[in-house]
């Protein structure tokens, strides 16, 4: 453990093989397990259980009651040596529970950078979260989840394992998704249906109107004009020769196995 710049709470308990990088604060009464690693002034508030083998960027904040790096609620697992990767610039706020992975998969859960966990989120064994998303209060991501960059995942909604979002994707409160939602789109219910694009997140990220109207007719072709999926990629592989917005669309729905929200 590297001791200097480091602040640690008389309270508090860390390993001796824990990793702190410079500035790194670890509050009252929280605990740092072994093989724990800590990038440069990351602040760790009062009451958070940190457990290895997990790796942690720079300048991330976690509050109070979280639980990272837990074992997974996975009946299979068996206490092997599983992992969990954390970016950088991130924030975790109250209770939130990250989970390692299991040897089912790839034994990694892996969050990227400069996302926000509001309270009480859950992220399962086995998750890869891309950069730039926000899960509101309560939002759940079962076993084996990905969502690509910027997704909002909204408040009090869950997703089933093994689903995917994909990237610019909007996910409304209180839905329950079992299916994947392509990029771009927003998605809500109880089950989760399309109900268009993300425009106003497409704006805020700098896409012309000319590209958003390109997204607003792939989103048509897909999920509104009575096509099959076959049908639906032969007429975006046209599209994305004067549209390449378009081609995260055609990558999402060609590698798909589980069905998409329509």
């Amino acid at each position: 453990m590297t001791q200097q710049t480091v602040k640690i709470h008389p309270t508090a308990i860390v390993d001796e093989t824990a990793v702190l990088a410079s500035g790194v604060e670890i509050g009252p009464y929280s605990i740092i397990g072994a093989n724990v690693e800590i990038g440069e002034n990351t602040w760790v508030g009062p009451h958070v259980v940190i457990k290895g083998h997990t790796k942690i960027g720079k300048n991330n904040k976690f509050f109070q009651f979280g639980s990272i790096g837990e074992d997974c609620q996975d009946l299979k697992y068996a206490g092997e040596e599983t992992y969990l990767e954390i970016g950088d610039n991130n924030t975790f706020r109250e209770s939130c529970t990250i989970h390692r992975g299991t040897t089912q998969d790839q034994s990694l859960t892996k969050i990227g950078s400069h996302c926000l966990f509001m309270v009480n989120a859950h992220v399962a064994h086995d998750c890869i979260i891309g950069d730039h998303c926000i899960l509101a209060n309560n939002a759940t991501l079962a076993g084996h989840v990905e969502l690509g960059n910027n997704v909002i995942f909204g408040g009090m909604s869950a997703i089933h394992q093994f689903s995917k979002i994909g990237e610019h994707a909007m996910i409304g409160g209180c839905s329950a998704v079992n299916k994947d939602v392509p990029p771009y789109v927003m998605a809500s219910g109880n089950y989760a249906e399309a109900h268009g694009i993300n425009s106003v997140g497409l704006k805020r990220r700098g896409f012309s109107s000319a590209q958003i109207m390109s997204i607003k007719r792939a989103f048509k072709i897909i999920c509104r004009n009575g096509n099959t999926l076959e049908e639906a990629k032969a007429l975006l592989e046209d599209m994305v020769k004067e549209s390449p917005e378009v081609k995260p669309m055609l990558d999402f729905i060609s590698s798909n196995t589980r069905g998409i929200v329509r």
